[in-house]
């Protein structure tokens, strides 16, 4: 029988982690995110899984990576001034190819800002927070049953290719209550074993898909992680070319794969002349506001983003083809507008912009919309 539920958007964040197959959680709370720690606090130890208060977030970061590389899979849940402190430990996860997934449920800044108010302007931090050329997965729900769904994909993405992978929302989105059902209907990914005998392991052997088998600390095969670059072996190794050919790779096994990571839905699209690029709580605004101008005669439609990075530019470039206007609202001053301007050439793209810790509304929206084309 279907489970459903009525949860926060938090809350389901931890249900879909449970699922995905969670067995680690390190973190410190903070608001607004505290609901998801609360609730791993209970959960996990029910599982045979393990919950630990750091003492702070650069602190949490580092377990999460132990952990990975123990063998388990693990999950931090921290707000913007966390992922700051965490920034420095997500650059060793990346390097050293430890999955794990970190949710950021944002809220108004710069600093403790405004802690309990939402925002959207942690959307290039995701991307370019920690130091050094990288790829980067980042995901981002619109609702609480995506908060669920996507969750597991986050887990499934970081397994699947050995990568740390944010996990976006905002405060209106964990902390909105909604009916979750807790379906069965996506698979679940491990990370993949190695299939040679321990004396023949290399720990950053890569096959074709450019992603190494990963063996855990502990078991029969000797793995050595370093921070520094190294080779197959996980030894150091500072020549150019080695260099060269483990970033690249890092980048490749990412941006080889597009099709499989990016995630997006499409609202009314098929006639749209007005499209809006949006995610999170902004594109639910978003979507409202397509129904209510096209009860008013306006064709309007919606690309709802739920991968954010890497940035869905085939996608945005399909819908902006046929468009006469693109708006992108995003509750900061302007940070996926310019991923959309990058793609979209000549086309005329209009922010729709809030800093003032109050959610865009679909009039906002509308009232943008309408102030563009001259109908107000």
């Amino acid at each position: 029988m279907t489970d459903v539920k009525f949860l926060q958007g938090n809350e389901a964040c931890v249900e879909g982690a449970l699922k995905a197959g969670a067995k680690f959680y390190a973190g410190y709370p903070i608001t607004p995110s505290s609901e998801i720690a609360e609730l791993a606090s209970r959960k996990l130890p029910a599982c045979d899984g393990v919950f630990i208060q750091m003492e702070d977030e650069l602190g949490s970061m580092a377990a999460l990576v132990g952990a990975s590389m123990a063998g388990a899979k693990a999950f931090t849940a921290t707000s913007g001034p966390g992922i700051s402190l965490m920034s420095e430990n997500i650059g060793l996860a990346i390097m050293t190819e430890a999955p794990c997934v970190v949710i950021n449920v944002q809220r108004s800044g710069p600093s403790t800002g405004l802690a309990t108010k939402p925002a959207q302007a942690d959307i290039m931090q995701a991307r370019w927070g920690t130091h050094g050329d990288h790829a980067m997965i980042a995901l981002y729900p619109t609702t609480v049953q995506e908060c669920y769904d996507l969750m597991i994909k986050a887990f499934n993405f970081a397994e699947r290719f050995r990568t740390p992978v944010f996990f976006l929302s905002d405060e209106t989105v964990g902390h909105m209550r909604e009916k979750l059902v807790l379906h069965d209907d996506i698979p679940i990914i491990d990370r993949p074993f190695p299939k040679v005998a321990p004396e023949d392991y290399k720990p950053y052997l890569a096959g074709e898909d450019k992603v190494p088998p990963m063996a855990h600390f502990g078991s029969e095969y000797l793995v050595h992680a370093s921070s520094s670059m190294h080779d197959e072996t996980g030894y150091p190794n500072n020549k150019p070319e080695n260099a060269d050919k483990v970033i690249r790779r890092l980048y490749d096994k990412i941006y080889d794969h597009l099709d499989e990571i990016i995630i997006t839905k499409e609202f009314n699209l098929q006639d749209a002349d007005v499209v809006f690029v949006a995610c999170g709580v902004s594109a639910r605004s978003s979507r409202e506001a397509v129904q209510i101008l096209r009860q008013e005669g306006i064709k309007a439609g919606l690309l709802q983003l739920n991968t954010v990075w890497p940035f869905a530019d085939e996608k945005v470039k399909e819908v902006a083809k046929n468009a006469e206007m693109i708006f992108v609202p995003e509750m900061n001053l302007g940070q996926m507008i310019n991923e959309v301007k990058r793609v979209v050439g000549d086309k005329p793209v209009y922010g729709i912009n809030k800093v003032d810790s109050t959610i865009i509304t679909p009039y906002d929206i509308i009232e943008k919309v309408k102030g563009v084309r001259g109908d107000v």
